[in-house]
């Protein structure tokens, strides 16, 4: 087991480089399998979650290595179906082989998905959509089991929510079907624009992609092509909310700015002064920050859920109140009870969470319970007097590539070490 250890107090200074999405890697690595021949993916991050979607492309048949940044994938010759539990367990995002699967090869056998705690997350939007595009599913004990015996056929899908992960899997099992699929309401979070992207490059025939209704029309085949994974707009917005927590100048590199539209204003009304230019953002942190009076989680281009659990931990040490409601998960306030034992100020009820910024926080023994809530608890050890350590380390690589050197070289004292 691994722990971080953050002394705090320290006001960042410093360039961050940002590496590809996380949200939009793990997608575009299921995605390969549709390819023939041979895909290279750029700009890729180091996480566990990639790993894991490796060992699954692995598992299938597909040749796959990642050399420092790039994964090369080969998926001309796929000879099974069929994931374990083992590797469907290691995150959440597993669920998106099930539409490049069935796509492909006209069949799949998956399990649940594993991943973060969050409260329910259903599948169900996910299987209506594949049933009416022609996919026989049954379920057995957690276990998956879909057949396509007349190959999948394009139709029109209204989603009762704009799930991303169900959009993707939409896309993925659509752009080699029969005919032209529909998505309405669908998500317009920026990672189903990367996917769109990467897909068209591939040959697939997709519009709308960014807007509430998608079109796709399938095509015979795909072909594998070298393409940059987008930048990591979440990890983005965690290393500029460190910069903020600890009255700190930094410049982020590697940026697309628009990307971060709906959240660079709310550092920027807690008293951050952010510049942009080109594919860069600088950001000067006040010495007291202002809290932001509410702030609500919505599917994009709402406040995106991803970053609450982070700037939650910047509006603690904020003057005065900001209230949170959290409207996508049910169990997304489990940072809370570290934060507090940091000295932190919350009340929540419900769905709701009252932060009364406090001047000082104390740093103290914690564990991440999840990825984003991982996060937070490292930014309040930044700001907080004394030491923290940061237990269950392993939940936060699942999103960070080594978070500890990234801050390090921005003069954070943070060090992981084994237990």
């Amino acid at each position: 087991m691994q722990k971080l250890v953050i002394k705090g107090g320290t006001a960042l200074e410093g360039e961050i480089p940002l590496w590809g999405a996380k949200n939009s890697a793990l997608p575009l690595l299921a995605a390969t399998i549709l390819c023939k021949g041979e895909t290279a993916l750029e700009n890729c991050p180091r996480l566990t979650d990639v790993f894991s979607a490796c060992r699954i492309l692995t598992h299938t048949g597909c040749r796959c290595s990642m050399n420092e940044h790039t994964v090369v994938v080969c998926a001309d010759a796929p000879d099974t179906s069929e994931i374990p539990e083992t590797l469907m367990q290691e995150m959440r995002s597993s669920i998106v082989f099930l539409g490049a699967l069935l796509g492909r090869m006209g069949s799949c056998q998956v399990y649940y998905p594993g991943g973060c705690e969050l409260g329910p997350r259903p599948i169900d939007l996910h299987l209506d959509a594949l049933s009416r595009m022609g996919a026989q599913i049954e379920r057995y004990d957690g276990r998956l089991e879909c057949k396509a015996p007349n190959g999948l056929c394009g139709c029109n899908i209204h989603l009762k929510f704009p799930s991303v992960g169900a959009t993707e899997n939409i896309m993925l099992a659509a752009v080699l079907a029969k005919g032209e699929t529909v998505i309405s309401n669908a998500a317009r979070e920026p990672e189903i624009c990367d996917l769109a992207r990467f897909l068209r490059k591939c040959g697939a025939l997709i519009k709308g992609d960014g807007e509430s209704t998608i079109r796709i029309k399938g095509v015979k085949e795909l072909k594998g092509c070298n393409y940059r994974i987008m930048p990591d707009r979440i990890a983005g917005i965690t290393y500029l909310s460190a910069g903020a927590i600890t009255g700190g100048t930094l410049k982020l590199l590697g940026v697309k700015n628009s990307c971060m539209d709906n959240v660079l204003p709310v550092l920027e009304q807690s008293g951050c002064r952010i510049d942009r230019a080109g594919d860069a953002i600088y950001l000067r942190a006040p010495k007291r920050l202002k809290a932001v009076s509410r702030l609500r989680t919505m599917p994009h281009p709402g406040f995106p859920t991803d970053v609450q659990a982070v700037i939650m931990a910047v509006m603690t040490v904020a003057e005065g109140v900001t209230v949170f409601e959290e409207n996508i998960f049910e169990c997304r306030y489990r940072h809370v009870d570290a934060l507090v034992q940091m000295g932190a100020e919350i009340c929540v009820s419900g769905r709701t969470a009252v932060v009364s910024g406090v001047k000082k926080l104390c740093g103290a023994h914690v564990a991440a319970t999840d990825l984003r809530s991982g996060a937070a608890l490292v930014l309040a050890g930044l700001a907080a007097d004394g030491i923290t350590e940061v237990r269950q380390v392993y939940h936060i690589d699942r999103g960070y590539e080594a978070i500890e050197k990234i801050l390090k070289d921005v003069g954070a004292d943070i060090r992981r070490i084994s237990q």
